[in-house]
């Protein structure tokens, strides 16, 4: 082919790859981006979470999802913490992310105000990279892995409900519905096996699983691929006409330890969502499942990958983006 053939071809497949992953031009988003600006932002950081998570364990869930809610509309531009006004329903006030639990968004501001209250740091440091760093220390703090978190992220300058729409993973998902969705976001299967860990903390609201236990299909009205015990427990849990605003917790073995039980749980039939139990059920992702059940490290390995990888996408840089001083509102 030639020299010159191999470094065309090369050039060619480099402009295509991103223009088919532009978040995976990233270079912008570096560790330790803040060291000449706000120094301290880290621990800074950190300190806020820490204390709003000794108020509540809610903290580390709720901070969790709303990063990842965050990233996969718009990309992790903190576009999910706006409140709507009148002219704009913003994104936390679609559907999907109307059980976004108060206390994610909560530390996120909380956090913000301990950075702005450092006056070299006032209005420096992004309510998107606040997002990012807070989740990597609420997984910390829950016993998961600790990690250096690439920051750099501007604030996004829209925030729509329409915008969200077919963004976010469904709880009734099969494999390919699930790996289009991340693949969309240039991350692999393995990165949304691992990612899909995040439900070894935190709760789900009835309806989000009650046709597993009731209505399955007619020939089975609780879903065969569910632990009969466990479908039995869930059905005490949430009766038919349960309040709507009762929540369970997602790993019944537990629920307050980032761990790998998780997947331990999904081997023994106790996956709550279709979208959970698909991933040891469906042969492709069975392997990994039982890879990262037997080896918590291999498992934490694969997560703090897939984070960093989820951290990249859709980052917002120059004119596309701002910070904001209120993290809830548009300069």
């Amino acid at each position: 082919m030639g020299r010159f053939g191999f470094i065309l071809v090369a050039l060619v497949s480099l402009t295509l790859s991103l223009s088919l992953f532009p978040d995976s031009a990233s270079a912008q988003l570096k560790q330790n981006y803040y060291a000449n600006i706000c120094p301290n932002v880290e621990s800074i950081v950190r300190n806020a979470v820490t204390k709003k998570f000794q108020q509540t364990f809610v903290t580390v869930p709720a901070t969790l999802r709303l990063f990842f809610h965050d990233c996969f509309v718009q990309g992790c531009d903190a576009s999910v913490i706006i409140a709507s006004t009148g002219g704009n329903t913003a994104e936390k006030d679609h559907p999907d992310n109307l059980s976004l639990a108060g206390d994610g968004f909560d530390t996120v501001i909380k956090a913000k105000a301990a950075v702005d209250a450092v006056p070299q740091c006032q209005n420096k440091v992004s309510c998107a990279d606040i997002l990012a760093m807070a989740t990597r220390d609420v997984i910390a703090l829950a016993g998961g892995p600790s990690y250096a978190v690439e920051l750099g992220r501007l604030d996004g300058l829209s925030s729509t409900a329409s915008s969200v729409n077919g963004k976010l993973p469904q709880p009734f998902f099969n494999l390919n519905q699930l790996n289009a969705l991340f693949a969309a976001n240039g991350l692999s299967q393995s990165d949304m096996v691992a990612l899909s860990a995040a439900h070894t903390v935190g709760f789900s609201h009835c309806s989000k699983f009650a046709n597993r236990i009731y209505n399955f299909s007619p020939k089975n009205p609780v879903d065969p691929t569910l632990n009969q015990a466990y479908a039995t427990q869930l059905q005490q849990m949430c009766p038919k006409n349960v309040d709507p605003t009762i929540a369970i917790n997602m790993d019944p073995i537990t629920p307050r330890k980032f761990d790998n039980v998780y997947f331990k749980n999904l081997q023994q039939g106790k996956g709550l969502f279709t979208s959970d139990q698909v991933l040891f059920t469906d042969s492709r992702s069975k392997p990994t499942v039982n890879a990262w059940a037997s080896s918590s490290q291999a498992f934490q390995n694969a997560f703090v990958t897939a984070m960093t990888k989820l951290g990249r996408v859709g980052v917002k840089t120059g004119s596309n983006g701002n910070i904001r001083k209120d993290c809830s509102a548009f300069n």
